[in-house]
């Protein structure tokens, strides 16, 4: 996906806070903030500047800010498989998550993979089996019951999308592309036959569980070379810990809210709470989560506007493609008074 200069600078060296779903689509915006206040918020979304950012998932985000070079996907595979005990050597390695997609009137959505809650038992079992109908073609190493792998020696000619950008939409769009996708979408609809009939699922299902219903291909690529100067990483989730031990690093553990140190840095904080209301269209949720964010780190945030360092500061959303560039120089921007929030954040 190509980018113009506006949209590659999002992720130059500077304070970056990675906000997945701050700018979320219109339906779940005009819901969720109607009557919503937030002060702090609209005054820096006023005082600053908004312009579009590429919408390719939180892992494209990071990626792209610690230095990772994209190959045909983003190559998550390779970097949280060696993070999950794998040896990705030199092979071509590609995310083959269990998911359950779900079937609407119009369209086939991908439910939420957090709530599948799959034991080790069952991931096992079910991966054996496609193992055994499938044979190399689609081998999945479940390395970890939510996190399973394929393996190939030679790269399939296949883009995909990041699992987290596709959870809550209609899948149709983002499915694999490229010169051998046909043949992986002929393998998974399949495989959907195959697991509807297994006793795993069979069981899954007799309790009320979600069953395993398909494979979600993303990340795929060989496993890149470390970044010479990484950046400190401020996240919480496997991919965020995967990517930061690729980088010869660790995650450092997320503040409870933003403090004056943090600005002397040119970190990268993922701030994440919104994602999953985001994902799933949660009104509550959403409203909920902004608020905290306010309390936490947009308040901190506007008293301390002067000292942004001079690179200045950016608040991204990388699910939606927008970002907010703020620098010190908008502490004394007082013309610029806030408007409604639907609107500003539209």
């Amino acid at each position: 996906m190509g980018r113009h200069s506006s949209e590659s600078a999002c992720y130059t060296p500077r304070m970056l806070f990675l906000v997945p779903h701050l700018f979320p689509p219109a339906r779940l915006l005009k819901a969720a903030a109607q009557d919503l206040h937030l002060p702090a918020l609209e005054t820096l979304l006023a005082r600053g500047t908004r312009r579009p950012c590429p919408a390719e998932g939180v892992e494209a985000a990071l990626c792209d800010a610690l230095g990772i070079t994209r190959q045909q996907d983003w190559p998550l595979a390779p970097i949280s498989l060696m993070a999950d005990g794998g040896a990705p050597g030199d092979a071509y390695w590609l995310r083959a998550d269990p998911v359950h997609l779900r079937l609407m009137r119009d369209r086939i959505v991908l439910a939420d993979s957090e709530s599948l809650e799959l034991s080790r038992e069952e991931a096992d079992a079910l991966a054996a089996a496609i193992g055994r109908h499938f044979g190399a073609e689609l081998d999945p190493q479940p390395l970890q019951p939510q996190r399973w792998y394929l393996r190939y020696s030679q790269p399939p000619d296949l883009t995909t999308t990041p699992l987290s950008v596709a959870v809550g939409r209609d899948i149709e769009p983002l499915l694999p592309q490229g010169h051998d996708a046909m043949q992986f979408r002929a393998r998974l609809n399949e495989l959907q036959m195959l697991l509807h009939e297994h006793p795993v699922n069979q069981a899954r299902e007799a309790r009320g569980d979600l069953p395993v219903n398909s494979l979600w291909l993303w990340g795929g690529g060989r496993l890149p070379p470390c970044p010479a100067s990484p950046r400190p990483l401020y996240a919480r989730n496997a991919e965020a810990q995967a990517l930061a031990a690729c980088c010869g690093t660790r995650a450092l553990a997320l503040p409870a809210h933003l403090d004056a140190q943090l600005l002397k840095t040119d970190g990268v904080i993922l701030l994440d709470t919104l994602s999953h209301a985001g994902q799933v269209g949660d009104i509550y949720g959403w409203r909920e989560a902004m608020r905290a964010l306010e309390q936490d780190w947009f308040v901190p945030l506007r008293s301390m506007l002067r000292r942004i360092g001079p690179q200045g500061l950016h608040l991204v959303d990388p699910d939606n493609g927008r970002a907010l560039h703020l620098h010190a120089r908008d502490a004394w921007r007082l013309w610029r008074r806030p408007h409604r929030l639907t609107s500003m954040l539209a």
